[in-house]
């Protein structure tokens, strides 16, 4: 068997390495010509989505440019902390990466592994028949093979081939800031990561001697400003919401123009209708899109490309393989999407809320909050692979 892999990012990658372990030939097709260096901020690597990478031994590739972060603290506006989340026995720690290193990680271990990366390839159409699958590209090209796996992201161009009225993205009403920076002397977090309710914008950071990691969530009432406004009107926009927020008016404060990117605004898809049809199937981000505040969307693309490759392996034919796989992950993914939403509308919090929410956390993390309770389901999952 041949699978077509559309799109070359983390779970495009991740499920090519995991068909060629399960004895099938894949090839990866990305739209942009060249490789992410340079994209995006920051990502949080979960326990479970290590486990699975260990499952394909390319856990060691991420692992050696990322950072291990034993916990996460919780703190109020005034910088208290208010709860603190330590990793779970007996599962590797969570790592902090750059997402473009991990893009880069994935990328290389894919291409040692001798599977081929075809950039510039942008799918146009798609023809599925009864036994072959012939994707589509801009550049008047053609691949065949015996299945398709559509591992674009959330405006996945294979889901509108599958379902043309698929629902969009859903805005959480959140858009995201952040980057790195150099620390000029800030004391440093002991690999922590801190994540604080700020008065009017939730913000979070982890701080070693070189270096600032720092990221804003600022509310907002549509996507269309993060499109059209200056880097010089973001900064201003952090500074505003974060003015009474100790200690992020302090690493704000470091900040110039050129360290605010354009936001991105987080985004979902509670449930996307159709995963597959005939040899055409959906993974990761394509299938069941999160908001980044599920600390989930990397883990959940890795477990899926994992599930995808054994029930390939497993299943008497493609349709029955695909059935299983949808059967295996929906139900899953889509309880930590709701979750996820339901951390937005906390980041959002209007005053009275808010002032609830930090009279009732110390106590809520001592008893409904530990880290066994909200973390140990998830962070604990395995792909039988």
């Amino acid at each position: 068997m041949t699978v077509l892999v559309i799109g070359g990012g983390i779970a495009g990658t991740v499920t090519a390495m995991a068909l060629q372990r399960a004895g099938i030939d894949a090839t990866v097709y990305e739209a942009y010509s060249t490789s992410a260096d340079g994209v995006g901020s920051a990502l949080t690597l979960a326990p479970n989505g290590r486990n699975a990478l260990r499952q394909i031994d390319a856990d060691d590739a991420v692992a050696a440019v990322g950072i291990e972060v034993p916990g996460m603290v919780m703190q109020n506006h005034k910088g208290r902390a208010v709860g603190r989340f330590d990793g779970l026995p007996g599962l590797p720690a969570s790592l902090l990466l750059r997402r473009d290193r991990l893009y880069r990680a994935l990328l290389d271990e894919t291409l040692r592994r001798g599977i081929t990366v075809e950039f510039g390839k942008r799918l146009v159409s798609i023809e599925d028949s009864a036994d072959k699958v012939v994707a589509h590209f801009d550049d008047g090209s053609s691949a065949i093979g015996e299945a398709l796996a559509g591992a674009d992201g959330i405006r996945s161009a294979v889901r509108s081939t599958l379902d043309s009225s698929a629902a969009g993205p859903r805005f959480a009403s959140l858009l995201g800031l952040g980057g790195w920076i150099r620390n000029p002397g800030l004391p440093v977090t002991g690999n922590y990561q801190h994540f604080a309710f700020g008065k009017r914008a939730f913000f979070g950071y982890f701080i070693d001697e070189e270096e600032i990691l720092w990221f804003s969530n600022v509310p907002a009432a549509s996507a269309a400003e993060a499109k059209t406004a200056s880097p010089e009107h973001w900064l201003a926009v952090l500074r505003e919401r974060h003015a009474d927020d100790v200690p992020a008016r302090d690493i704000i404060a470091l900040l110039t123009p050129a360290d605010v990117a354009r936001p991105g605004p987080l985004e979902d898809i509670p449930t996307v209708r159709t995963w597959h049809r005939g040899r055409v199937v959906l993974v990761g981000d394509a299938a069941h899109p999160t908001s980044p505040s599920s600390g989930q969307g990397a883990s959940q693309a890795i477990e899926s490309a994992l599930e995808l490759a054994r029930c390939l392996r497993d299943g008497p034919t493609v349709p029955d393989a695909f059935a299983a796989y949808e059967s295996a992950r929906r139900e899953w993914v889509e309880r930590i999407i709701a979750r996820a939403a339901k951390i937005n509308n906390d980041k959002a919090a209007g005053p009275g809320a808010r002032v609830l929410r930090d009279l009732l956390m110390p106590v809520m993390m001592k008893t409904v909050m530990t880290p066994e309770k909200m973390f140990g389901a998830v962070h604990h999952h395995r792909i039988a692979f």
